[in-house]
């Protein structure tokens, strides 16, 4: 691809070109250079870094304004990739809440969109924000901010009755507006239906193969992290030489459509 800003008019058009887009969280200068140099070309300042950088359990203890620093570490150093911005636990409970967090993470944090946890009851929010300009990301199936009600990291949409309400759920962020969608830990072949689906780009993190792009947290996909990696990742700098050709690995077999593979797709 050209040297020219991605943008989400950039992700439509590899959407429907059938071009895989290649996704991984980014939380600082230093890594978006070398994220960029592989082809990355989105970048996700997620709300993960609670549990990377932060030593957080979980990522419910993270604050706006961490996510409107550390978002400004990657614009800044960002030539190519959409910087996408995570929205932090409870910043959007209300569509003012949402609004003004959106003017940090895009007017400080330089963000070109922003990210949320939720279905259907946060349509009225997602309209409001791309009424006044604020790209906007889904992310449905296991939210990570809602852990403590969910009780655990667990697979969603196994059954009818789930798949169902993600479905529906996923319809109505669409009509609301929202530029793009994550899917978590969702079954492979409820992905692939609503990548197939949706005419807007369908991110996949253990959602299987079959969607328009891939993400993963960089801390997992490079082995930085003690403890087991989760199973629908892969540790790309185990079998290269260096980060950046580990970058470099996991982007090829993103657009090629051979990560995840079977050993990581569980469901």
């Amino acid at each position: 691809m050209n040297g020219e800003r991605i943008t989400s008019a950039t992700l439509a058009a590899m959407e429907r070109r059938g071009e895989r887009i290649a996704c991984l969280t980014c939380y600082d200068a230093a890594f978006t250079r070398l994220l960029e140099a592989a082809g990355v070309d989105v970048l996700l300042v997620g709300d993960s870094l609670g549990n990377v950088l932060q030593g957080q359990p979980t990522t419910v203890p993270v604050k706006l304004e961490h996510m409107v620093y550390h978002s400004a570490c990657v614009s800044r150093a960002a030539d190519r990739a959409l910087v996408i911005a995570d929205m932090p636990f409870l910043s959007y409970a209300t569509e003012e809440r949402a609004l003004a967090a959106a003017e940090r993470l895009m007017g400080d944090g330089g963000a070109t969109m922003v990210k949320l946890e939720g279905g259907a009851e946060l349509a009225d929010t997602v309209r409001r924000l791309t009424r006044f300009g604020a790209p906007v990301c889904g992310h449905l199936g296991l939210l990570p901010q809602s852990i403590h009600q969910l009780g655990g990291y667990r697979y969603q949409g196994k059954d009818d009755a789930g798949a169902a309400r993600i479905r529906a759920d996923a319809l109505v962020l669409q009509d609301a507006g929202a530029s793009m969608l994550v899917l978590e830990c969702v079954p492979a072949a409820l992905a692939e239906a609503l990548s197939k689906e949706l005419a807007i780009p369908v991110i996949g993190i253990g959602a299987g193969n079959g969607c328009d792009g891939q993400v993963l947290v960089l801390h997992d996909m490079l082995g930085l992290l003690p403890g087991r990696s989760p199973s629908f990742s892969r540790d790309f700098a185990a079998s290269t030489g260096s980060v950046a050709e580990a970058l470099s690995a996991y982007v090829e077999e993103v657009k090629a459509g051979t990560f995840p593979g079977p050993g990581e797709t569980l469901f």
